[in-house]
């Protein structure tokens, strides 16, 4: 594989972000997986001595005011908007700008006005950028997870998941550039005068638009994704979550060309209309739901055809059979459905358990959902923090009225307003037996701590009923049958799929080992983030023939 010549970076900007280093021979990718590496070595009380320590200094730093980041400065603002705890209202975490309109175009225009010199540095350069970023989010990735706990409830597992997502996103995409040398490919031809390649080169200006359930994995993912490829990026976090984002900004900014990267906070229903409807914006990387999601890809491609890369949403099954392992099943199920709450994409929320084995486990998930611990989320017992904000509190009492009404509470359905509880968004884990497959609770993503169990006689009827949704993100089956578990995989309509997995049947999905992609309506693209083919939709192909 031939290495393609790359424009010269002019000297001066060169020297002011790079050392002249010898590029490093490729390292290979490894997960950060720091819980795991903790339970591992037998090291969790040491772990859970950080994360206090961490947690002390957050309180310190709680409630300053946060500036946005446009062409290489930091912009303050008097016009801001303040961060709450979901778990504390009375807490605030951060203030951040009310990012105006002609800021939005500033952030566009330094994009644009960036990207000529950003998208000439080798890819090697770009690549140890990344690296060398991920470096120091390792370094304080304590201190970053304890952030999130404050910020979106996450518990304190969860967070610093979250955190080493975003390591390894930075580090494996560095590492895929690495080994794809650029993307860039000698070509035979047959007759010997024509010398060709293909070269993949970035698009130009992206929107990232991110959700607030992963403010660092999923914002980072998407924002290296398009960075690193040599794309310029304005970064919008959500409202409920950006300080988890501009810690990565923060980091970033200095080491790459002025307006390379922007970081604008303040209303989704403004900026993300903003870029979206920018005739200067060449790329759209977008997480969230399926409504909105459609509605931006129509509008962002209504002229023209332009690159949205989304991720939308699941209503994903677990399949239970009279062959599973109950224990592990109830386990399984219940780390899916409850984990941050259901907060997540990839949550399980519906269940289907068949009928010789329903009672059993049913009795199972009832019980030990009934024993998770709620509370406040930097604390180290806690399982389940808050639901993120007011609205969802509310939406979650709908949907608990809904189910008493047309179902049955099996568990669970009831706002927590005990004084330990009272200033913030905390709900019981929800458990809803006895609807109809045609009801909303079945159908619509709830983005709750609400699961519905149904049964069924037939295994081949459970497959067709768990496929029944417009969405395809994730899926999970509990048997000790190989044959169901093979009928399973091949015909289960779903992008990440897993088979007796007791630590979650359907979430944690790691980068590079298991590539994050929905099918049907979860996704735009079939590409699965921290997989081989994700950076090459931030880019188009060249093919270059030299002739002799």
């Amino acid at each position: 594989m031939s290495k393609i010549e790359h424009p010269i970076w002019p000297l001066g900007l060169f020297l002011k972000f790079f050392t002249p280093l010898a590029r490093h021979e490729m390292y290979q990718f490894e997960n950060e997986y720091t819980w795991g590496k903790a339970v591992a070595n037998n090291s969790t009380d040491e772990f859970h001595a950080k994360f206090d320590n961490a947690v002390d200094k957050v309180r310190k730093e709680l409630g300053k005011k946060y500036p946005a980041i446009i062409n290489g400065k930091e912009i303050f603002s008097d016009d801001c908007f303040t961060v709450r705890s979901p778990s504390d209202t009375h807490i605030s975490v951060a203030q951040f700008p009310k990012t105006h309109e002609d800021e939005i175009h500033d952030s566009i225009f330094s994009a644009k006005e960036a990207f000529a010199n950003w998208s000439n540095v080798p890819y090697q350069k770009r690549a140890e950028t990344f690296q060398d970023c991920a470096d120091v989010f390792s370094e304080r990735k304590f201190f970053l997870a304890a952030i999130m706990t404050f910020e979106n409830g996450k518990n304190r597992i969860e967070s610093m998941g979250d955190i080493d997502e975003a390591i390894d996103f930075m580090r494996f995409y560095a590492f895929q550039l690495e080994k794809n040398e650029g993307f860039s490919r000698h070509t035979v031809h047959p007759n010997p005068n024509e010398k060709t390649q293909t070269i993949m080169k970035p698009f130009g200006v992206w929107g990232i638009i991110a959700p607030f359930n992963f403010p660092s994995a999923i914002a980072i993912g998407m924002t290296t994704g398009a960075l690193i490829t040599g794309n310029t990026a304005i970064l919008k976090p959500s409202s409920d979550a950006p300080l988890s984002s501009f810690q990565f900004a923060k980091i970033l900014y200095p080491k790459i060309p002025d307006g390379a990267i922007n970081l604008i906070t303040g209303s989704g229903s403004i900026i993300g209309k903003a870029l979206i409807e920018s005739p200067s914006v060449d790329g759209i990387a977008f997480t969230g739901s399926h409504k909105v999601g459609r509605s931006g890809f129509k509008t962002f491609t209504k002229t023209s055809s332009k690159p949205f890369i989304s991720e939308m949403g699941g209503k994903n099954p677990v399949i239970v059979t009279k062959n599973a392992d109950l224990e592990k099943a109830s386990n399984g199920v219940m780390n899916a459905a409850f984990g941050f709450g259901g907060q997540k994409c990839s949550a399980c929320s519906r269940v289907y358990v068949q009928n010789e084995v329903a009672d059993e486990f049913i009795s199972k998930l009832v019980e030990k959902t009934k024993k998770l611990k709620i509370g406040m989320p930097w604390q180290k017992e806690t399982f389940l923090g808050p639901v993120i904000n007011n609205n969802a509190k509310i939406k979650f009492e709908n949907a608990v009225s809904s189910a008493k009404k047309d179902g049955k509470i099996l568990a669970g359905g009831t706002v927590l307003t005990t004084p330990n509880f009272e200033n913030g968004y905390f709900v019981e884990p929800t458990i809803v037996a006895k609807l109809s497959e045609d009801h909303n609770l079945m159908k619509e993503e709830l983005f709750l701590p609400l699961l519905c169990v149904q049964r069924y006689e037939n295994f081949d009827d459970a497959i067709d009923l768990a496929n029944q949704t417009e969405y395809g993100l994730t899926a999970g089956i509990f048997s000790e049958d190989k044959k169901q578990l093979d009928d399973f995989l091949r015909k289960i309509q779903a992008g990440v799929v897993y088979t007796n997995r007791s630590a979650s049947a359907t979430t944690a999905a790691l980068v590079s080992s298991q590539p994050f992609v929905g099918w049907k309506n979860s996704g735009s693209s079939g590409k699965g983030a921290g997989g081989e083919n994700y950076l090459q939709q931030f880019m188009r192909t060249q093919t270059q023939t030299r002739c002799d």
